[in-house]
């Protein structure tokens, strides 16, 4: 019997997006992800220690701390992009280097509860303007420098994979770990 090694970078597949137009219904369960992730992340270190909150999640990889830090980092980011996309025509976004932020002290070294508040307070109202958004709003595109001309539907369908892909760094961890 042979068994799949499971990439710790990626516990849950890396972002797949087929392209074109998404369904109602495929937004409404992106949109529930996102407004669940908060409730799952806090569930997901719920208990953990200092050390281990201070736990690479894999090696070389950011520790458990850093990745609860990360996510309401990004996706404050995310929210004011949906923003700028639905007031401006094809805005350039600001890309920020996610490495050199998780380096910094308040990322390092800060209680994760604050990070987990911030993230709670946050995607009630991006779950707010998500929801009140029409289908002509989720093909309105922003312009990622690195990446091009995205529509909101594939930034939606990214952010309710991101969520998901940083709760199972740490849950798998959790897991191999036996915590």
């Amino acid at each position: 019997m042979t068994m799949t090694s499971v990439d710790p970078r990626y516990p849950i597949g890396k972002f797949q997006w087929s392209g074109g137009v998404a369904t109602a219904q495929e937004r409404a369960d992106r949109i529930a992800r996102i407004e669940a992730c908060p409730a799952e992340l806090r569930a997901a270190v719920r208990g953990l220690d200092e050390a281990q909150l201070d736990t690479p999640y894999r090696d070389g990889g950011w520790t458990v701390r850093q990745v609860v830090h990360h996510v309401p980092d990004s996706h404050v980011n995310a929210y004011v992009r949906f923003k700028l996309g639905l007031t401006e025509e094809q805005p350039t976004i600001k890309p920020y280097d996610e490495n050199s932020w998780a380096q910094l002290p308040d990322s390092r070294t800060a209680p994760v509860e604050i990070s987990l508040a911030i993230l709670e307070s946050i995607h009630v109202r991006w779950v707010m303007v998500l929801r009140a958004m029409r289908d002509a709003d989720f093909a309105r595109q922003i312009n990622h420098p690195e990446s091009g001309l995205q529509t909101l539907d594939r930034v939606l369908a990214l952010y309710a994979w991101h969520g998901k892909h940083h709760i199972a760094h740490v849950t798998s961890l959790r897991e191999r770990r036996g915590w």
